[in-house]
């Protein structure tokens, strides 16, 4: 069952990554990415992207120029997620025939990345919008528009944000800080997947 759900592994390292990432796919979590902000990001997209091939979609986050998207297509990424909505980066990951998640805020640059093509809108800093702000901006997206919540929304906060609409979550460090095990992120990530499960119910 593939769940709504993009692991975010900011500061993960690439000797690190692999057995983080087995974790995740075993515990039901299987989009990862790796922000370009990491140590050694392309080494650590490059080593999920073969390690989990066929398992699991990998990319990267934290992608800021289309010299970003073209480094992340080479080492083997399929899925490009950014904190702001450029479209320049998201025409060059459609081009590439990855998937688009651009950062957003406003209903500007909600229709903004949607003209351009992008597969999901990331709603980011989440708890700076609310529940209140997301289910206002949903009233006027198109029906099929993939939302996810990003920045300051935990397993307790699911059922609300699915009850204002939307699709799914990206986590950071609630699955992921660094130095924490591959046993740590597997605990983190049953108990996500969880309360995905039971919000969802």
């Amino acid at each position: 069952m593939s769940r709504e759900i993009i692991a975010i592994l900011r500061g993960v390292t690439p000797d690190a990554v692999l057995p983080i990432g087995e974790a995740l796919v075993t515990a039901g979590i299987d989009v990862i990415e790796v922000p370009l902000n990491s140590p050694d990001p392309l080494q650590s997209i490059e080593t999920l992207a073969k390690g989990l091939a066929g398992r699991a979609r990998i990319g990267a986050g934290t992608v800021l120029t289309t010299a970003d998207v073209d480094a992340v297509h080479a080492a083997g990424g399929t899925l490009i997620v950014s904190p702001d909505c450029n479209p320049d980066v998201i025409d060059r990951t459609k081009a590439l025939g990855m998937a688009s998640y651009p950062g957003v805020a406003t209903p500007t640059e909600c229709f903004t990345a949607l003209r351009h093509g992008a597969d999901g809108l990331k709603f980011f800093p989440a708890l700076l919008l609310g529940t209140k702000g997301l289910s206002a901006i949903k009233a006027v997206l198109p029906p099929a528009a993939k939302t996810y919540a990003v920045g300051g929304v935990g397993p307790s906060d699911f059922a609300d944000w699915f009850g204002a609409g939307v699709t799914g979550f990206g986590m950071g460090t609630g699955v992921y800080k660094p130095g924490m095990s591959a046993a740590e992120v597997s605990a983190r990530a049953q108990e996500i997947v969880a309360a995905y499960d039971a919000a969802k119910a």
